[in-house]
């Protein structure tokens, strides 16, 4: 069994699909709706392991409702695409619960894949508050966030100490140590995702975020993307890679290849999720010990991630939407959530796990992340997002190698997005 930290969400590809339908429920006598039936579990890809041992607690309390796990491919982009063509084939979708990026639910809502849910049925008030609203879509509640993340800053804490400096907390900051700093010990500067992909869609949102813009507005409709902020954004990123403290390598990084290179010792500083800070720090790592993590550095001070994670939704034609709501209420129990971090290594969606003491000793940049993703952003949400994404990625992409300046970009960032935006 394999799982996947996709395309820097900290997605974990979760799909719950009904098998056995015609023997268990309909020969069985259970309406189409409302029934209780066994599920099956596909993903795309496990670097923990962890959820085959927490389904195992699911299937010995629920007999009548196990769980069957099969995957999807490795990509989160691949995933989605297999999770529309099938839920566009309506009653003969294989899908009844599925565990979307967070950034798909509006996407999913306004296609009328997934059908809104009770929010008395879940726990909502002991999440993070900003986690909530990345599962809502029109002012309803269409998803229940199952893992939440928020980009870190991780560095190299041994480098910086002898050079005596704190870590960066400015742009500005961070391209000098990476210039003067990291040459002396033999590292490149920075990397973040910047493969043309998901990631650096999150990458370069998170430099117009943190130079204070904004890519859309009014659930897509606006275009707000022609700023001098997103601008500044898209030329921090640009520059860096035209200059060399973003090593030219880094262009095809995504969260492995990245968190690789930090591991192994070649990079002085990498944007990731906590998952790396987990990796690095494990025994074995050449940089055990040796790193640290601080809230994404921004344009005048601490910046702002984009808020990562996955939600589970219903799917419209589910034919056993109890059982999966049921189980959607496992998973984000607090056990489980508990579960989540201390087997998966992913941040739970629970406020009070970040407080707790044993928790922090044993993943000493929880207060860190708590921080980060209270005050991160989601992604622009669209119905039309995955259309969206591929422009920003292509875009940013072309201006990162040089292909065409940050003024050029911003201005064709916002005429393509605009043609979206009407459809």
């Amino acid at each position: 069994m394999r799982w996947i930290h996709a395309a820097g969400r900290g997605l974990l590809v979760l799909v719950v699909v009904l098998t056995g339908y015609v023997a268990a429920g309909a020969q069985a006598g259970e309406p189409p709706e409302g029934g209780r039936g066994p599920l099956t579990v596909a993903t795309a890809g496990d670097l923990t392991g962890y959820l085959g041992p927490l389904l195992e607690g699911w299937n010995r309390t629920h007999p009548g409702e196990k769980v069957t796990l099969v995957e999807l491919p490795d990509s989160a982009d691949e995933t989605q695409a297999q999770m529309a063509t099938d839920l566009r084939d309506g009653d003969r979708s294989r899908f009844d619960v599925l565990n979307i990026d967070v950034n798909w639910t509006s996407e999913f809502a306004a296609a009328g894949w997934i059908r809104p849910l009770p929010r008395d049925r879940f726990p909502l008030k002991t999440f993070l508050p900003p986690v909530v609203d990345t599962a809502t879509y029109d002012g309803q509640l269409y998803a229940v966030p199952y893992v939440t993340n928020a980009g870190l800053l991780l560095y190299r804490k041994d480098v910086l100490a002898k050079e005596g400096v704190a870590p960066p907390r400015t742009w500005a900051e961070l391209e000098r140590y990476a210039q003067t700093i990291a040459p002396k010990y033999g590292l490149d500067g920075y990397a973040g995702q910047f493969l043309p992909y998901e990631g650096l869609t999150v990458n370069a949102a998170e430099a117009v975020y943190s130079a204070g813009g904004s890519i859309l507005g009014d659930e897509g409709e606006r275009v707000t993307v022609d700023s001098a902020a997103a601008r500044e954004g898209i030329g921090f990123l640009a520059r860096g890679a035209q200059e060399g403290w973003i090593p030219k390598e880094a262009l095809t990084y995504k969260e492995e290849e990245s968190k690789q290179a930090f591991q192994d010792g070649r990079l002085l500083f990498l944007r990731n999720w906590p998952y790396a800070y987990v990796g690095a720090s494990a025994p074995g790592s050449p940089v055990a010990g040796k790193i640290g993590a601080v809230p994404l550095p921004g344009r005048d001070g601490p910046g702002t991630s984009v808020l990562g994670g996955s939600n589970l939704a219903v799917s419209t034609h589910a034919r056993h939407p109890d059982s999966a709501a049921r189980l959607i209420a496992y998973l984000t129990s607090e056990r489980v959530q508990r579960q989540v971090l201390t087997r998966g290594a992913l941040p739970p969606v629970r406020a009070d796990l970040y407080k707790d003491p044993q928790l922090i000793r044993r993943f000493p940049y929880l207060p860190t992340l708590r921080e980060s993703v209270l005050a991160a952003a989601p992604r622009p949400k669209s119905p039309r997002y995955d259309q969206v994404s591929l422009v920003v990625q292509a875009v940013v992409h072309d201006a990162m190698a040089g292909h065409e300046t940050p003024t050029a970009a911003v201005r064709r960032l916002a005429r393509e997005l605009d043609v979206i935006s009407r459809g």
